[in-house]
């Protein structure tokens, strides 16, 4: 996926739901986002319209593209929604004021407000992100250590921060759409993806305060370190790594990046990498077997790092 390129979308499957009439969209999409009223304003037909997303419990991703131009109410209830055009521009009524957000921009939809898009055209294809209010205001405490703040109704994803999160988010429903194993079910690991997703949220978006730059110290990296070497199969979050520091998420990152050039999940997975090498060369076991034993759960990932830091596939260091 092109981080390049804000636009770049998760592919919609073939296998999206059909649609009959307007009645069934405004369904789907109550099910897989938010509760609406959806009237359409011009000529089209439902049937050209295309919903996809996953359910992570606390999140939602959803994609959505409509066959025709819509005037679309909801109230978020109980949830924020992040709105990211793919395509096209959106406009949005929040209150009493209007966010116009193109391609590399985002709109922020507090919770329980009432918000209306007036004129949802086809050309703007959506990628929609749902987080529990509740849940975006512990983790603001957790990750930044400070008190909640009012979100921003647009946000620039355009920097390189915006553009990870958003590459983030795509690939994270990619993964749980395609996956038909039952790890990418699993409540608990959705709960991680979902405080993952919302970690990478905060910090993208989030702007630092001046005392966030101070105060990390090696031991604080290096307590991390020791405990990712101890037991690199784990799946950490970044929420547990901070609670393990007893600092917020924002100054692991930058304890990481300051002292050993790389963020936390880089190091994670080059240790697991590193790991799962020295198994490969001992044999005994398949190439899955050894991803899995090392929490490298995606195993096209898996061979593509792997071929990238061995010059070689893991079958091919199996073989020898």
């Amino acid at each position: 996926m092109d981080q390049d390129d804000p636009s770049t979308a998760p592919p919609l499957r073939a296998s999206s739901p059909s649609f009959d009439d307007w009645d069934g969209v405004r369904d789907a999409l109550a099910n897989a986002y938010f509760p609406n009223l959806m009237r359409p304003i011009t000529a089209g037909p439902a049937s050209a319209s295309a919903l996809d997303g996953v359910d992570l419990g606390p999140c939602r991703v959803a994609h959505i593209a409509l066959g025709a131009t819509v005037s679309l109410r909801t109230d978020h209830p109980g949830a924020y929604a992040i709105n990211i055009p793919l395509a096209g521009v959106l406009s949005t009524e929040i209150g009493s004021g209007t966010v116009e957000s193109a391609v590399g921009q985002a709109t922020v939809c507090p919770p329980d407000t009432p918000t209306k898009m007036p004129g949802l055209e086809p050309s703007c294809r959506l990628l929609g992100f749902r987080v529990d209010a509740d849940l975006l205001a512990r983790e603001y405490e957790r990750v930044l250590a400070r008190r909640p703040q009012p979100l921003h109704p647009q946000i620039d994803l355009r920097c390189d921060d915006g553009r990870e999160w958003l590459s983030l988010l795509q690939a994270t429903m990619i993964h749980v759409r395609d996956s038909r194993s039952r790890v990418t079910t699993d409540p608990r690991l959705l709960a991680q993806l979902s405080s993952t997703l919302i970690t990478g949220f905060l910090l993208a978006t989030t702007p630092e305060e001046s005392n966030d730059r101070n105060g990390t110290r090696p031991r604080i990296v290096r307590r991390i370190i020791d405990a990712i070497e101890d037991d690199p199969a784990r799946p950490w979050t970044p929420a547990e790594m901070a609670e393990l520091a007893g600092v917020s998420v924002r100054r692991v990152q930058q304890g990481f990046r300051e002292y050993v050039g790389k963020t936390p999940f880089q190091y994670l997975r080059d240790v697991r990498l590193e790991r799962a090498h020295l198994d490969l060369i001992d044999g005994g076991a398949t190439v899955t077997e050894v991803a899995m034993r090392w929490g490298l759960t995606h195993t096209g990932r898996f061979a593509a790092d792997y071929r990238l830091r061995y010059g070689r596939s893991p079958s091919e260091t199996l073989a020898r």
